[in-house]
């Protein structure tokens, strides 16, 4: 039998609070095989640590039982513990008394009897553990970063500057992502162009960085530090080792009422096109739904005036493979439909128009040259509404997000800003619920839109509006004067949610990563390790890991990039001994497991099997401890019972159930 020590942690008042620490540590120390049993305020600190390697040397424990917070955040520190002490990592075990007992119950009687039986399953499964050692496996030294917008590209600039390499992933033809639609940034008034081409420019003549652009993840297996992905290059039906991005294609193509993605549908472009002067790769792209050479094979004019060569009508998608040490997901954003929201007009009036859509209208590369243009007739407004939270905050079930988006407070002020300074004659409102600053020089910088430049901000929410004639009717309230407003109007901007990009759930599911109720993805822990998921060498940079603004997100990016910096430095990680192995006298070679394994770590292989007395060959399953990673999908899917898991056994998982039933 197993001489097991019991540490029960206060964390505090966190757990004590609710739970009778000493009774828990009373009740624990009579069960069977615990020679020693106590408490402490801050089990975690150094000087509980201390308690815990002396009582391992003075009471000769072989085993250890630790009542404290998640092992999520301490399980780590603890294996440290022990280990430092003498004792083998392995034979610890934490049970977590603070958010299943303390944290979701009231009644201190209750939480203190479900402490003393979550700490009596830890004792029992202790019981039956048995000293592992963990293996070690190499690591690819380069990175993945999934993305190409703002994050993506600060992400992969600060770890090739650290001399890794590294390669990008962009669906779209060019990196740059959604800052290359937007005109200015806030607090400063920047040009987004400015600041972004330059590191787009850097990017694409950094020797450490490998742009795949018009690009997608097509699968990705494997583990931290041995990542294998297949990226799907889609055809550009343009060689893009010849094209010199010339325009030239651009400009003789015939078919000119495509719609341009890129300015939101607010003009055309052509079949063939760049999407914006300052595109990297600035290689032209052929869209095979609106050419006519790719659908009827007639045309062609592009590969004649194409003096460079570079038209491929034969082009096809390719599959690459690659091996990564860690991969950065950098998805960011898109905005929400406003299919739901027709009580704004929005698909009744041309006039009426999302953020972003205002924010090509004023940009100087913009369908309308910078000019601030009605959409329905061309002529300048002369009084703008701007409707905060159309998306955001709301709690109506299927219809739009209860989360805030965060940006849509400083961006409003930047549009009112930008039009009252460039049109003084123009009057703008903006109805607001409250109005949100959370960074530096934020709140200033709405002061400014309201104090200096007049802006009308309105708090209360609009609750209609409708076109009359070549106006817009807007129907509002005012709550802070009580009235009911009615307001003609030449403009309605409105400040729609923001929401990930839809490809996140697909490659979350590649990555084996989780993601929350609104399809963002979710971090590890929300302070300690805000850029890494749950699943080892996957890290998050920007928005798809929650709405944030560009300084915030590019401060995630240099973040996630340190933490791919310090995985890519090792030359080997340490791999965990809590792996899969086969029983080959139950195992019937079914091939179930192999089909469930995530990381492709079970094959089969023909074994003399011994069954008692009767010597065989059999086909039976060999996992390849390096590969799997201790998720326990084969032990569940097995029909046979063969397989089990190191440290997580049948025999443990049942002895933990008896402990809590008796």
């Amino acid at each position: 039998m197993q001489r097991i020590g019991v540490f029960v942690c206060w964390c505090g008042s966190n757990i004590a609070a609710t739970v009778d620490v000493q009774a828990v540590s009373d009740a624990l120390s009579h069960e069977p095989g615990v020679v020693f049993s106590t408490n402490y305020q801050y089990m975690c600190s150094e000087a509980g640590q201390n308690i815990i390697k002396d009582a391992i040397r003075d009471y000769q424990l072989t085993g250890v039982v630790i009542c404290s917070c998640s092992p999520r955040m301490h399980e780590a520190t603890f294996r440290k513990t022990v280990a430092a002490a003498g004792l083998n990592s392995y034979m610890l075990e934490v049970a977590n008394i603070r958010e299943q007992c303390s944290w979701i119950h009231k009644d201190k009687a209750a939480a203190t009897e479900k402490a003393i039986i979550l700490g009596r399953a830890a004792i029992a499964k202790v019981q039956l553990n048995a000293p592992l050692t963990a293996g070690e496996s190499p690591v690819t030294k380069r990175a993945l970063v999934i993305g190409g917008g703002i994050a993506g590209i600060q992400t992969a600039l600060d770890i090739a500057d650290a001399g890794f390499e590294v390669d990008i992933v962009e669906k779209q033809p060019t990196i740059g992502g959604k800052m290359t639609q937007i005109d200015k940034t806030f607090p400063t008034l920047d040009c987004a162009a400015c600041i972004l081409t330059p590191k787009m420019v850097d990017c694409a003549q950094n020797d450490k960085i490998n742009i795949f652009a018009y690009s997608e993840v097509q699968d990705v297996k494997g583990f931290v530090g041995n990542f294998h992905v297949k990226i799907k290059k889609k055809a550009r039906y343009v060689d893009a080792t010849k094209c010199t991005g010339c325009g030239e294609c651009t400009e003789k193509c015939p078919m000119k009422k495509v719609p341009n993605e890129f300015n939101l549908g607010l003009d055309n472009r052509r079949a063939i096109y760049i999407p914006f002067a300052q595109a990297v790769p600035k290689v032209a792209t052929i869209d095979p739904n609106y050419c006519n050479m790719l659908k009827n094979g007639k045309c062609g004019l592009c590969a004649k005036v194409c003096s460079a060569g570079a038209i491929d009508y034969k082009q096809k998608d390719e599959i690459v493979e690659r091996e990564y040490g860690a991969i950065v997901v950098a998805t960011g954003y898109n905005t929400i439909k406003l299919d739901q929201y027709d009580e704004y007009a929005y698909s009744q009036s041309k006039d009426v128009v999302s953020s972003l859509e205002f924010e090509r209208l004023t940009n100087a590369a913009g369908p309308t040259g910078g000019t601030l243009l009605r959409p329905s007739d061309g002529k300048h407004p002369h009084t703008l509404v701007f409707v905060q939270c159309v998306g955001s905050r709301c709690s109506a079930e299927g219809k739009g997000k209860q989360y805030c988006s965060k940006i849509c407070c400083m961006y409003t002020a930047k549009h009112a800003m930008l039009c009252r300074e460039k049109y003084p004659d123009t009057e703008v409102y903006v109805f607001y619920i409250d109005v949100r600053t959370p960074g530096k020089n934020f709140d200033e910088f709405y002061r400014r839109a309201v104090e200096e430049y007049g802006v009308h901000y309105i708090k209360g929410q609009v609750g209609k509006v409708a076109p009359q004639g070549d106006k817009l009717l807007v129907q509002a309230s005012d709550l802070l004067d009580n009235r009911q407003i009615r307001m003609e109007t030449d403009m309605v901007v409105l400040a729609t949610a923001i929401e990930p990009n839809p490809d996140v759930r697909k490659i979350a599911t590649m990555l084996t990563a989780s993601i929350d109720t609104n399809n963002f993805l979710t971090e590890s822990h929300a302070k300690l390790r805000p850029v890494e998921s749950p699943t080892a060498g996957i890290f998050l940079s920007g928005v798809c890991q929650g709405p944030k603004d560009i300084p915030e997100t590019v401060a995630q990016a240099g973040a996630a990039a340190v933490k791919v910096i310090g995985l890519l430095a090792k030359d080997h990680l340490v791999t965990n001994p809590c792996t899969a192995k086969a029983d080959p006298i139950f195992c019937n070679g079914c091939s179930t497991c192999e089909k469930v394994c995530p990381y492709g770590a079970i094959s089969y292989e023909d074994q003399l099997v011994n069954d008692h007395g009767i010597r065989e060959t059999r086909r039976v399953a060999v996992v390849n401890s390096a590969l799997c990673q201790g998720c326990g999908a084969c032990t569940v899917a097995c029909p046979s019972g063969a397989m089990d898991l190191q440290g997580f056994s049948n025999r443990q998982i049942l002895a933990e159930v008896d402990a809590i039933c008796r």
